[in-house]
């Protein structure tokens, strides 16, 4: 959950994803761009990081991204449901061939018994199908390292899906 950490892990990201040609777009909520700008820190990043979704508001989710408003309706932004529609809708509308999601509660307010602060969901697609999804309880930590913990998740699931392909 440190800057070493993310910037090794987003080190990593660039030269597997150069490695294996493949493209990156985020699908960001909770992290605001963060998961982006980590890859961008490294040399070589505009091989790989083909955009970035900033879709901070539910509104921002369903017209750039096509997340169903039934979904956010029914599941609320901060579920699996939503995490997973946000990755497949990054790689739609973008050339990538790997898509990362995150949606979450960075606190400090925002959290309810059945979603208490700390909590985010992460959605992954692979081009070939594989979509993955993580769960994270990170608890209240604090904003800013609730955000820094779901940038470190956010990396390692893209280098997970990149040894798909």
């Amino acid at each position: 959950m440190n800057d070493r950490i993310i910037l090794e892990l987003a080190q990593e990201v660039v030269r597997l994803c150069t490695e294996k040609n493949v493209m990156i777009a985020t699908a960001e909520s909770c992290t605001g761009g963060l998961v982006a700008g980590a890859i961008t820190e490294i040399s070589g990043a505009s091989q790989v990081l083909e955009r970035g979704f900033i879709t901070y508001s539910d509104q921002a989710k369903i017209e750039m991204i096509g997340v169903m408003p039934i979904t956010l309706r029914e599941f609320g932004a901060v579920s699996k449901d939503v995490a997973l529609e946000m990755a497949h809708g990054a790689m739609s509308r973008s050339e990538a061939g790997i898509s990362v999601s995150t949606t979450g509660i960075a606190g400090p307010s925002g959290g309810s018994t059945g979603k208490p602060v700390g909590l985010v969901h992460f959605g992954g697609r692979h081009y070939k199908g594989k979509l993955i999804h993580r769960e994270m309880k990170f608890g209240e930590i604090g904003r800013h390292a609730i955000r820094m913990a779901s940038v470190e998740v956010a990396l390692e699931m893209i280098i997970e899906l990149a040894h798909l392909g």
